[in-house]
C-alpha cells in the first residue's frame, strides 16, 4: 500500500524488526519513507529490512538498544538523526507481556520490569525524540497500546494490561502537551493478532479459538491489519486527529 504523504519522511520504529513492528516497518519502506529500525534481539531481520529499504533508494539504519535504559533511548534517537538527518514520525511499538502472573504471584521486581518495558521506555524515547519532532511544522507519534488496555486482558496479564491502559492516557496527555508544537499523538489498540511471537508465546491454540469465536467478523487479526492503521494515523501529521485510539479487534470491543 503506497501512502504518498509518507514519501521521504523520516520514521523511527521501536522494536521494528519483529511481529507487528516488522509489518509496520515494511509498510513504511513500501511508502517511500526513510526508516530507523530499533531492535533488541532481531538483528538479522532488522538488517534485512535495512537492505530492502536501501535497494529501493531510501535511507535506513538498524539500531540496537535496551529502551528501559534512558541512555540507550537517547542514543537511539541520536543515531536516528545522524543517519536520517531529521525525524518526522515516531512509532512507539516496543513492549511485552513477559509472562503471565496473577495478583497473588506479583513481585515488585516483575511489576516494575513490565512497566519499564511497556511504559517507561516509551516515555524515554518520546522525550528524546520530541525536540526533533517539534522542529517540523507537522509531526506524528503513534503509540502501540492493546485491547488488554481497554478490557483488562486475560487472567495473568494484570501488569501488562495496566501498562497498556496507561499508554491510552499517556497518548491523550501528550496530544494536549505537544499539539501546540505541531505534533499529533495517537494510539492503536490491537486485539488478537496471530502470527506474532507474542501470541505464539503467550496464547494457546484453544484460547485463540475461543477468542475468535467471540469476534463478530469471525477471524483473528494479522500484522498487516495493524500496520495499515498505524500508517494511516502516522500520515495524519497535518490532520485533525490527535489524542485518539483506534481499536483494531474485529468488533470485540467498541466504544
Amino acid at each position: 500500500m503506497k501512502n504518498s504523504k509518507l514519501l521521504s519522511k523520516n520514521i523511527l520504529i521501536t522494536a521494528g524488526a519483529q511481529g507487528i513492528g516488522e509489518a509496520i516497518t515494511k509498510h513504511f519502506i513500501d511508502s517511500g519513507a526513510n526508516v530507523a529500525i530499533h531492535y533488541f534481539s532481531s538483528a538479522e531481520t532488522a538488517n534485512e529490512l535495512v537492505d530492502y529499504a536501501i535497494h529501493k533508494g531510501q535511507k535506513a539504519v538498524a539500531i540496537s538498544g535496551d529502551l528501559t535504559k534512558e541512555e540507550d533511548a537517547n542514543l537511539l534517537v541520536d543515531n536516528t538523526i545522524d543517519a536520517l538527518g531529521g525525524l518526522d514520525i515516531l512509532i512507539n511499538n516496543a513492549g511485552s507481556l513477559v509472562a503471565r502472573r496473577l495478583l497473588g504471584e506479583m513481585e515488585a521486581d516483575f511489576w516494575h520490569k513490565v512497566m519499564d518495558i511497556n511504559l517507561t521506555s516509551m516515555m524515554f524515547v518520546t522525550k528524546a525524540a520530541a525536540p526533533y519532532l517539534t522542529k517540523n511544522e507537522n509531526s506524528s507519534i503513534v503509540n502501540l497500546a492493546s485491547l488488554a488496555g481497554r478490557k483488562g486482558g486475560h487472567p495473568g496479564s494484570l501488569v501488562y494490561a495496566t501498562s497498556k491502559g496507561a499508554i491510552l492516557t499517556f497518548t491523550r496527555a501528550l496530544a494536549s502537551e505537544l499539539g501546540p508544537k505541531g505534533v499529533k499523538v495517537n494510539a492503536v489498540a490491537p486485539g488478537l493478532i496471530l502470527g506474532t511471537s507474542f501470541h505464539n508465546t503467550h496464547t494457546t491454540k484453544e484460547s485463540a479459538a475461543e477468542t475468535i469465536a467471540g469476534i463478530p467478523i469471525q477471524r483473528a487479526g494479522n500484522t498487516d491489519d495493524v500496520a495499515r492503521a498505524v500508517l494511516y494515523l502516522a500520515s495524519e501529521y497535518d490532520g485533525f486527529i490527535t489524542g485518539a485510539t483506534l481499536d483494531i479487534n474485529g468488533g470485540v470491543y467498541n466504544m
